[in-house]
């Protein structure tokens, strides 16, 4: 039999979802991990294993952009909170192909055309590509979307409505004072959806483009519902009249019509004010056409057990896109453009 190939890969970043990627690339029977890139002081130097609950693996932890540009690597999987476009260049031109789970490059034409210039320029020297991919935008704005597209020969409407119940979580900073649950109802801050538009925007511009129905406007719209009782929940308090639930559509139109949407139900109660026709955390997609479908995705997870799940929501996908970026075709790759993503469990 010819010998397997073993990609060498590169973890960048070990927060939430870096952390669960990096556990499963050490696991990994196809993969040798050779690199880690870390932000915090704390991290820098400990072993890779110890900082994903394995043990000892060799690979001892770097801030230093130039250690990891030097080793022998097929992929980086990047996944900070923000986009080092600098980085980015270095490890592409270096050799290096990347997937990440920043939403920058779903769609190249909506990138700044400077910054596309650059990672196409870099991906030239380097003979490499890069994709941005996750659950959300990734796996259920294009890889799942196209399938069910593909049933019908007349397009209506494509919707998508991700469900999140954030009531289990013990985050009171995120909860209460970054995503505003408990707080007096006002009008909605449109900065919040311009933030996902720009994500999900692009991610579904993606498949408008691909079926023929190029976006030419992308709608964001933001709303507040209050619940309508006093809460309990594992971040604290939520007072009745507050706000509890957030809703954000992100609709992208061709010709002044809606063709895709994608609506963010975040909530810490499904008891509102508003009929939200709120339900359990997954995924709801709906297809409008001559062939019209509807897909309901949940979770089967005990509540104890939820956030130890999610993370691999978002991790898993990228690694199993390793071997077709590896192979694919040097630039700014996407869902559309690459061959499905197949994981290897051997």
């Amino acid at each position: 039999m010819p010998e397997q190939k073993v990609w060498r890969v590169v973890q960048w970043a070990t927060g939430n979802v870096g952390s669960r990627a990096l556990r499963m690339v050490i696991e990994h029977p196809r993969m040798k991990l050779v690199g880690l890139w870390v932000s915090s002081p704390d991290k820098l130097g400990k072993d890779a294993g110890e900082l994903c609950g394995l043990t000892d693996t060799g690979v001892k932890a770097t801030g230093s952009l130039d250690e990891i540009v030097a080793l022998d690597a097929d992929c980086v999987l990047y996944m900070p909170q923000g986009t080092d476009w600098d980085a980015l260049c270095a490890l592409l031109a270096s050799g290096k192909n990347v997937v990440t789970t920043r939403g920058d490059f779903h769609f190249p034409p909506m990138m700044d055309a400077a910054r596309r210039a650059r990672i196409e320029e870099a991906c030239a020297a380097g003979g490499t590509s890069i994709y941005s991919t996750g659950s959300s935008p990734g796996f259920v704005t294009e890889a799942l979307a196209i399938p069910l597209l593909s049933l019908q020969r007349e397009h209506g409407l494509l919707t998508i409505d991700e469900y999140a119940d954030v009531s289990s979580r013990d985050s009171p900073d995120m909860l209460f004072h970054i995503m505003g649950f408990a707080a007096p109802m006002a009008p909605f801050d449109q900065r919040r959806s311009e933030h996902l538009k720009g994500d999900f925007g692009s991610s579904l511009s993606q498949i408008a483009e691909a079926i023929g129905l190029p976006c030419d406007d992308i709608e964001a719209v933001g709303e507040l519902s209050a619940t309508r009782q006093d809460l309990d929940i594992a971040a604290g308090k939520v007072p009745a009249g507050t706000v509890g639930a957030m809703r954000t559509t992100i609709t992208c139109k061709h010709a002044g019509k809606p063709i895709l949407r994608f609506r963010a139900n975040w909530y810490v109660t499904t008891d509102i004010e508003h009929d939200w026709a709120l339900r359990e955390s997954g995924w709801r997609i709906t297809t409008e056409g001559d062939t019209p479908v509807k897909v309901d995705i949940y979770f089967p997870v005990a509540e104890e057990d939820y956030a130890a799940y999610t993370p691999g929501l978002t991790a898993h996908r990228p690694i199993n896109a390793i071997p077709a970026v590896c192979a694919a075709p040097p630039g700014i790759r996407t869902t559309v453009e690459l061959p499905q993503i197949v994981p290897l469990y051997g």
